[in-house]
This record gives C-alpha cells, structure tokens and sequence, in this order.
C-alpha cells in the first residue's frame, strides 16, 4: 500500500530533531527511502557543519530518456519539541499547543515519501529518474545545504518549503549580506569623568538612527537584530557588537544599501573618534526563475490538470533553493498549505497536504 501521506506527517512531526539533532529522523528516513527502493546515502558534511548526521540524498529509479528531476526538503525545525503529540481538529494539524508543530518542513518530507510511495505502487506511471535531498540545519542559516558533499545529478528541481497554499511557486528570491559590526569608544566612570570617555553605545545608536531599516522597497529590507555592549550601568561603554542584514532580490540595491550602512557607521565613529571594524559576509545569493523554464512550465502544466490556480511569488527569505540554484541546479521552491511556522500556533491543512501529493505526481510526469 502507497504511504498514506497524512498518517506519515503525523509520525514525522513525532521526532524531535532541532537544527544539529538530525539524527534520529535521518535513521529513520534512510530506512523509509531503502523500502521504497531507491539508492540512499548519506553526505559526510556532519564534519563541517556540526550535526549528528550528515545530509542525506537519494536516487529513485525512472526513464533515463526523461530528465533528472530533484526533490528536497529540510530535516530541522527551529526549536525542541520533545514530547509533542499532534492534535487534529477540523481537517487541520496543530501541535499541542506546548510548541511549535514542526510542519516546517516535516511536510515536504511526508509528501516527497508519498510520492515516492505511489509511483513504487503503480509501475504504470511513466517518469524520469527522481533525486532526494534531506537537509540539515535550514533553520539557522542553509548550512546543511552549503556544505553538502555530493554531486547531485538532477536538470532541476523542487524545494518542498515554500509559502502559501499549494499551487504557490517561489520562483524569485533575494541575495542576503549579512553585517558583524564592532564599534570601539574609550571606557570612563559615568559619574565622575564621562566626558573623558567614548561611548560605543552612543556612537552605534546614532549610526542606526540615520538610516532607514524594516521594508524599504518591494524588493529590499534591511534589519538591526542583535545589539551586545557595555559593562556596567556607570561604565561608558568601551564595545558594542552589532547584528544586521540588508536583502534586495535586486543587485544594485543590495550593493547601496549594504554601502549605506558601512557609511553611516563610518561617518559616526569619525565624528566621535571612535573606531569600527565590519565584517561583510553574503550569506546566500539571489535567484528569479523565468517562467517558460520547464520547472515552472511543468507545474503549470499539473495544476491546470487538477483545477489548481498556480501563482508565482517572490519571498523576502532565505530556502536551500537559493544554494542549489547556485550550485547549478534551477530551483524553485512550492507552497503545501500550512501557516505560521515557527510558532506554537504553526498548522497544516490536511486536504492541503493531500493535494499536493497529486500535484508532485503530475509534476514529474508533466517532466
């Protein structure tokens, strides 16, 4: 019997496997992968990235004639969620309201397993080779899927981890810097000599509050999340560490607003006599996907078959999508129906889930 994709989400969510735990639901996974039949492994990134597993991909059998088509998904969950016992109410899945449900993204991994399952069931439908990647740590940074360490075969591809109801194509992501800024002022006593000193919190401050920050276009964002300094209430504050991060799915604006924010700090630390030091990293880069690519022709095609109002979005966050399709592999990532991820409010419809297990099926076979 074909794996009944609901009653396989509910096992999943079952394990607990925060980023860097991975390993329980990774054994588990290989042995479901073995029974359907295809060739699994798994990566030797664990070295690299820290987790108690590496990635794990496999490769299902198909037409060779027909292309190589991926599908992926993530392993971790941003929390613990030990213990958790998934509720069902009124065709939805909840957790138990104790924490999140982990829905993100144990519902790519049920659907990709069901599919798998049918086309094993019914030889009678034609398809080409399928491959299977099973990430680790998504959560805290795509790192599982930066350090892999295989050479994935497949022509395109589809990140099961998407926004918004099934039908729903991510086919347009942004590039992300992020920004370690390290402002260093002069310590003195508050109270008795403060004129004497630098302080970093100041000079920081002043630098973030001459720049806009939050949604600044359609396309771009920038945000000041993390802010660490000072030593004690009548201290002035030798060292403050600040955390930000500019996005832009457009290149130039990416460049102004990352130039902007070195600029400000710049421009404060010389007028206080300061220091800064800033640590310029891109953490991901962007992609935008044409439509008349037949990753996204394919999934016209299917949801046209099934009645289903397929749409192109473009997100504001990071996917493993965005490393993949820098690795060469065009991506895009699809939406399966659940809602507020990362939170104890996090749900997942099952009729959601049910459909798109059809519409994977006639994806493949639209390949």
């Amino acid at each position: 019997m074909p794996i009944n994709v609901v009653e396989e989400f509910l096992e999943l969510v079952k394990y607990n496997s925060p980023s860097k735990k991975e390993g329980k639901i990774a054994a588990y996974l290989q042995k479901r992968l073995q029974d359907l039949g295809a060739e699994v492994h798994e990566d030797d990134s664990s070295a690299k990235t820290g987790s108690d597993t590496g990635n794990i991909i496999a490769l299902y059998p198909g037409d060779k004639a027909k292309p190589t088509v991926l599908l992926a998904a993530h392993m971790d969950t941003v929390a613990q969620k030990e213990g958790m016992v998934p509720k069902v109410r009124d065709g939805v899945i909840y957790s138990d309201g104790s924490t999140i449900l982990g829905a993100d993204d144990k519902a790519g991994i049920a659907v990709i397993l069901s599919v798998l399952s049918i086309l094993k069931e019914n030889k009678n439908i034609s398809h080409g080779p399928i491959e299977v990647l099973f990430t680790v740590q998504e959560e805290v940074g795509l790192v599982g899927v930066k350090h892999l360490d295989y050479n994935l075969c497949s022509q395109y591809g589809y990140v099961l981890d998407g926004d918004g109801p099934v039908g729903t194509i991510v086919n347009a992501s942004p590039s992300h810097i992020t920004l370690d800024i390290v402002v260093e002022g002069k310590a003195a006593h508050a109270g008795l000599a403060p004129e004497t000193g630098i302080n970093a919190i100041v000079v920081a401050a002043e630098a973030i509050a001459a720049i806009p920050s939050g949604r600044l276009d359609e396309e771009t964002t920038s945000n000041f999340g993390l802010i660490r300094g000072g030593q004690g209430r009548n201290i002035v504050a030798e060292r403050v560490e600040v955390s930000a991060e500019v996005r832009s799915r457009n290149k130039e604006k990416l460049a102004q607003e990352t130039a902007r924010v070195i600029r400000s700090f710049e421009e404060a630390v010389a007028k206080y006599q300061a220091k800064v030091n800033i640590v310029k990293e891109l953490a991901y880069e962007a992609f935008n996907i044409d439509p008349a690519h037949p990753v996204i022709a394919n999934a016209l095609r299917a949801g046209e078959k099934l009645g289903i109002d397929v749409k192109l979005h473009a997100t504001g966050g990071g996917l493993d999508a965005n490393i993949l399709n820098a690795r060469g592999i065009t991506c895009v990532a699809l939406g399966l129906g659940n809602g507020n991820p990362h939170s104890k409010d996090e749900y997942q419809e099952i009729a959601e889930l049910e459909r798109a297990v059809q519409f994977i099926l006639n994806i493949l076979t639209s390949a």
